[in-house]
């Protein structure tokens, strides 16, 4: 469903992505890990059609997002960093302009909106501004735009970001739910996220891909059996490193 071949992508002079390349098949929940400025936000943004890569290719399906981006973002549900939202809407009426934008049948949007809210634990604040929502209301907020046109392929940039412990497990066992016939990608900081949802775990440092495997192999790396040990030696270069 996902082909990334050879992407890169320059800032001026700076490499951000330089040379990334994995695919990603129906069933999957994929991972994707590395330290802060290694290059996973904008390796995502290039998979999404939000930025255009400075060489290489992404495929949808088999469309290119590069030569038919419309195509390929009809398949495409998007959490980007942070969330950002039109904080001046409430989350019903942004759902609404998304649901049109989507282009969902008009009767079909009001229950579309219901559904989704309740999926995603937001039916109490439908009618509340969005600017004076919470962090973790927000975050729920912008997963269900993600997910209200029933995409094949989500991509998820810190979905549990601001989330208490419990808002947590509720979206990661979302996420474990939507699996069954979606292919996620999903960027994380919380390393027991990865044991937790994700079938593969991709690390990227310094825009390079330095491993590409299950949790079980990358947790296997280390002698003292723990994510965050195998995730520092490999990002740092502490430890031999087979991608």
């Amino acid at each position: 469903m996902i082909e990334i071949q050879n992407l890169q992508k320059s800032f001026g002079e700076f490499r951000a992505v330089d040379g990334v390349s994995f695919s990603v098949k129906p069933g999957e929940v994929l991972g994707f890990l590395g330290p802060n400025g290694a290059g996973k936000s904008t390796t995502m943004r290039m998979i999404t059609g939000f930025l255009t890569p400075t060489g290489g290719a992404v495929r949808i399906a088999g469309v290119d997002v590069n030569v038919d981006p419309i195509s390929a973002k009809k398949r495409i549900g998007y959490l980007p960093e942070g969330a950002p939202l039109y904080s001046d809407m409430t989350p019903r009426t942004l759902l609404e302009f998304i649901a049109e934008a989507r282009e969902i049948p008009s009767a079909e949007r009001a229950s579309r909106i219901e559904k989704i809210a309740a999926k995603v634990n937001i039916t109490g604040v439908l009618d509340q501004q969005i600017e004076t929502l919470s962090k973790g209301y927000k975050r729920r907020v912008g997963l269900a735009q993600a997910i209200i046109h029933d995409p094949e392929i989500l991509i998820l940039d810190e979905p549990t970001d601001g989330l208490d412990p419990n808002q947590k497990h509720e979206v990661r066992q979302l996420i474990q739910e939507m699996s069954k016939d979606k292919v996620i990608i999903l960027s994380t900081h919380i390393l027991e996220e990865v044991e937790a949802v994700c079938t593969r775990a991709i690390i990227i440092t310094q825009g390079k891909v330095v491993f590409d495997g299950t949790p079980s192999e990358l947790k296997g790396r280390s002698p003292s059996g723990r994510l965050d040990d195998v995730f520092r030696e490999i990002t740092t270069g502490t430890a031999p490193v087979t991608a």
